[in-house]
């Protein structure tokens, strides 16, 4: 799949997800044989030629213009990482933008992470690449995840695990929800390298294995994450509503740390911290001093 091909994918997608209502034109009479907004109605909303579009849309076109760009972008009512996304890939078609990006590689953990990883417990945490690898974890990042370290390590994944393994399917609720964003996270992520080699082998095994996958990736949601709250339905903790923080390790090519937490005092920290007792118990108690 060319890069200009893989753009045309994308601006169909959004297209039909967005309504002629939405995007401020007149809904008309009669019955529209495809979902959301037409080529000419886009193409006139950006002030483009239908023919000039219908080409960009065919992977025909492959040096579309910064201000094309963002014309089209505000037409389709893109913001923030679904915007992104979008010049992305217009630069990626035109070469415009440096490839030399990680995706393909080796990623290390280095050791005062591992250690900054434990002097978190009781807090889980783990380290994961850009494409949700999971390299490293402190004991209750592993035990948050259940069955996905009895893989093995290059299988690893949180989005694999997700769709995959039975643990996975049931541990959050809703799970519709947290496997929408995760995927939506790899399409953002994607969007700098739509065919790195670890992200091309790990959607490529998901569309064969999983139809939710599938529909959802066809989707075209772009959101990478930075943080949020997810509820757990642990087999072991139980029931359980946990804030999270994802923070970018510098120098590491794009690996990110995560870490969960609870409301201190409720019933959801007291779950979690059911997956590292022994560490809660180590801990010195500490007094405020005024």
């Amino acid at each position: 799949m060319t890069h200009a091909t893989e753009l045309g994918r994308y601006l169909r997608a959004r297209r039909a997800r967005i309504s002629p209502q939405e995007a401020g034109l007149p809904a008309g009479t009669g019955i529209r044989r495809t979902p959301g907004l037409r080529r000419e109605e886009l193409a006139t909303l950006a002030g483009v030629s239908v023919d000039y579009y219908t080409r960009l849309e065919r992977g025909r076109e492959t040096n579309p213009s910064p201000a094309v760009i963002d014309a089209l972008g505000r037409a389709l009512r893109l913001c923030g990482d679904a915007h992104e996304r979008l010049q992305d890939l217009a630069d990626l078609a035109s070469g415009r933008q440096d490839r030399s990006r990680a995706g393909t590689g080796q990623y290390t953990v280095r050791p005062s992470v591992q250690r900054m990883l434990d002097a978190l417990r009781p807090l889980p945490a783990y380290v994961v690449t850009p494409f949700n690898d999971l390299l490293a974890a402190n004991l209750p990042g592993r035990r948050l995840l259940p069955g996905l370290w009895d893989w093995p390590a290059e299988q690893r994944n949180v989005t694999r695990y997700l769709f995959l393994h039975p643990e996975g399917r049931t541990l959050y609720e809703p799970w519709e929800e947290t496997v929408s964003m995760s995927v939506a996270h790899l399409r953002a992520v994607g969007g700098a390298d739509p065919d790195a080699p670890r992200l091309a082998a790990l959607v490529g095994e998901l569309l064969l294995k999983s139809p939710d996958f599938a529909r959802l990736w066809e989707r075209y949601d772009v959101k990478e994450r930075s943080g949020g709250r997810k509820t757990f339905a642990h087999p072991k903790a139980g029931r359980m509503t946990l804030t999270f923080e994802v923070m970018k390790l510098s120098g590491s090519g794009g690996l990110r740390l995560v870490a969960y937490q609870a409301e201190p005092g409720s019933a959801d920290e007291a779950a979690m911290l059911t997956l590292d007792p022994a560490a809660r118990m180590s801990q010195p108690e500490t007094h405020e001093t005024v």
